[in-house]
């Protein structure tokens, strides 16, 4: 009998056992069609990965936050018709910000994507706009989610971080080079939350009250000015106070220097969508500002702490798939299932009825045929539990076209999206190399990254590594190469690519 460990199946299996259909791509019509809930090989592994640690977040465990307000300053009524971006606007927000993979007690000031969380309570309910403080994504498919939060957690025999695995998943996944040269370079360290930007980073859907759709991107640009840590100031902090961050943002609200940002968008029209030379519903690219540029929406402002950072704070649930009227997802697979995994693991992690809690609960009537469950405390009395009814208990019953969708057709796939003209992985994070940073961000980025791959990183992942920098830039792959073989990389600062 095959031992616990052993396995007749050269692939991985189902819980049950039975062969696993794919570990790389989700069940999607046609290529660049939406997931389907006929992926249950996906939805097992998420689902699963969202019960994985308890109770604490599984990413972006360690965060902080506040509320504040959202005023609009501009007009978007061409292009949406939701009430929170409606000309003069204000609407009452909650901040969250985090890190991704470190847990409760891990320091702020580690390297590390940052989480940008809002929950706007619109007079159409709650909508939330799940991002980071990074315009892009490490992966863009979701079933490779787990794994990639997986490969930047602990190891399983000594509990510690390891910074080969982590270069393993990067460089065995080179879509992952955008986000791991923002990472890389001065951005990973950002001196306070008060001093990153945010985006939404996903493509999301628009509508006007005409039935136009588009696409549209999230920028929040802080106006306190971009302001980064160097690895010695970032250890140093690390060592002297571990929850800098929150102690910042809180400290500077109390005394009255609110923190702001100033939210623009790209617009795509909906048809551009289907032929623009890359793909817009890819989480690694950006659109290039020359074919799409800002427009200015509003301004967000922190202006209120938390009276109870566990209720107002650890108990805030956030979710992509909270859209209100006007506001759609997109044929992004990594919004598809985010959608459903972060309401999942609210579920799991502060229990069945959390969008009863305060934090959560929108400030309109709510009229939903969810009910009981534990800790149920809103009902609707004696009204009919089910729908249509004859007690008079309204319910919905939409037929049609659904105004925020789209039109996908194809057979049922498990497949890459399809390949537009300049979907290539290092592209990008190149124009980022060359463009955006300058020589003392990029001697920063060769430090860090030989720095990195120093600390235990070993053949043939570390041979990777250095073709995955040189696909990015020439000169930066060779420099990086050339300071690890003659071992005269600095020691970065702790955080992701760290051991």
């Amino acid at each position: 009998m095959a031992g616990q460990n052993e396995s007749t199946n050269d692939g991985s299996t189902t819980g049950s056992g039975a062969p696993a259909p794919s570990d790389r791509h989700s069940l999607t019509v046609g290529p660049d069609g939406p997931v389907l809930l006929h992926d249950v090989h996906f939805l097992e592994q998420m689902a699963h990965f969202n019960r994985e640690k308890v109770p604490e977040r599984q990413p972006h465990a360690k965060g902080g936050g506040a509320f504040g307000r959202f005023e609009m300053t501009g007009d978007v009524s061409r292009w949406t018709k939701a009430a929170v971006f409606r000309k003069g606007a204000a609407t009452e927000v909650l901040a969250r910000f985090s890190t991704v993979a470190g847990e409760q007690g891990s320091p702020d000031t580690w390297r590390d994507v940052r989480g940008f969380s809002l929950k706007f309570y619109t007079d159409e309910g709650n909508y939330d706009l799940v991002g980071n403080n990074t315009p892009i994504f490490f992966v863009r498919d979701p079933m490779k989610f787990p794994h990639f939060i997986r490969s930047q957690k602990r190891l399983p025999d000594s509990g510690l971080r390891d910074s080969h695995m982590q270069w393993d998943f990067w460089t065995a996944n080179p879509e992952s080079a955008h986000q791991v040269t923002y990472l890389m370079g001065v951005r990973g360290l950002p001196r306070t939350w008060r001093h990153m930007n945010g985006y939404g980073s996903h493509a999301y859907m628009w509508v006007n009250a005409s039935g136009d759709r588009f696409w549209v991107k999230y920028h929040f640009h802080t106006r306190q000015g971009m302001a980064f840590f160097t690895n010695a100031e970032a250890a140093e902090m690390a060592g002297k106070d571990a929850d800098f961050h929150r102690r910042d943002l809180f400290q500077a609200i109390a005394r009255g220097e609110h923190p702001s940002w100033t939210l623009s968008v790209q617009i795509m029209p909906y048809a551009e969508g289907k032929t623009y030379r890359l793909n817009p519903f890819d989480l690694t690219k950006t659109w290039p500002h020359a074919d799409y540029p800002l427009v200015e929406v509003g301004i967000l402002t922190l202006d209120r702490n938390p009276d109870n950072f566990f209720a107002q704070i650890e108990q805030a649930a956030f979710s992509p798939g909270n859209t209100v009227p006007g506001i759609g997802l997109s044929p992004d697979k990594m919004l598809l299932g985010r959608a459903f995994a972060y309401n999942d693991a609210q579920r799991n992690r502060i229990g069945t009825n959390f969008h009863q809690l305060p934090v959560n609960r929108p400030k309109v009537p709510v009229n939903t045929y969810m009910f009981d469950g534990q800790m149920t405390y809103e009902h609707s009395g004696s009204a009919p539990v089910y729908a249509p009814n004859s007690g008079g208990r309204p319910c919905s019953d939409e037929t049609g076209r659904m105004p925020e969708g789209w039109e996908a057709d194809g057979e049922m796939v498990r497949s890459a999206y399809t390949r537009r003209p300049d979907d290539d992985d290092f592209t990008q994070p190149g124009i980022l190399v060359r463009n955006v940073f300058d020589d003392a961000q990029r001697e920063r980025l060769v430090d860090q990254v030989a720095g990195s791959l120093l600390g235990g990183v070993r053949s043939p992942v570390l041979e990777r590594a250095f073709e995955y920098w040189k696909n990015v830039d020439a000169d930066v792959g060779r420099r990086i190469e050339d300071k690890v073989r003659s071992g005269s990389a600095p020691r970065p600062a702790e955080g992701m690519g760290e051991r």
